[in-house]
């Protein structure tokens, strides 16, 4: 699950912690390790069948480049996509304050912050092939949450927060 509850004071009131909402995001991954080396295994012993019948011949080093070629693409384009999916939201919601940190692939941390007072949860019906789009307003600027998240998990998220911002609010 992408969604990770550090703490929610309507699951445990009795926290001592100044927190009323912690929350984790990261878009789901669904190929382990393991899934990885199965694939480009896999994906060689296909490209090695045909080679067999070519075992011996001139022919075999004119297809030969070709099929590496595809498993080094193949091999690429799944580490790509590991990378690309390396991000990591951390929600903070307390009495003083509503803090969203974003990690990126590339390691740089982009925050946002606001008195939660001031915070709408704004969730977009569609926006452009996004459906239900959800920001965070009510600081310096718009923030999008859970962009990654399909949006059934963007609703869920939305209901959260808004439970949590109205425990604090009041």
């Amino acid at each position: 699950m992408p969604i990770h509850v550090i703490y929610d004071s309507a699951e445990a009131p009795d926290h001592s912690g100044a927190s009323v909402l912690e929350l984790e995001l990261w878009p789901h991954q669904s190929m382990t390790g393991t899934g990885f080396a199965w694939m480009i295994g896999a994906t060689f012993a296909m490209l090695c069948i045909p080679m067999v019948g070519l075992i011996g011949t001139a022919v075999l080093w004119g297809v030969l480049p070709f099929c590496l070629g595809a498993l080094a693409l193949l091999w690429f384009g799944l580490q790509r996509s590991w990378r690309d999916r390396d991000i990591l939201e951390h929600l903070v919601l307390t009495p003083e304050a509503a803090r969203l940190e974003r990690r990126d692939p590339d390691g740089t941390t982009r925050d946002w912050q606001a008195n939660p007072y001031w915070v709408r949860v704004e969730r977009h019906e569609k926006v452009g092939p996004v459906e239900d789009y959800l920001t965070l307003e009510g600081g310096p600027r718009a923030v999008e949450i859970g962009a990654f998240l399909t949006p059934a998990e963007r609703r869920g998220l939305e209901r959260r927060i808004l439970r949590a911002l109205g425990r604090v609010t009041g």
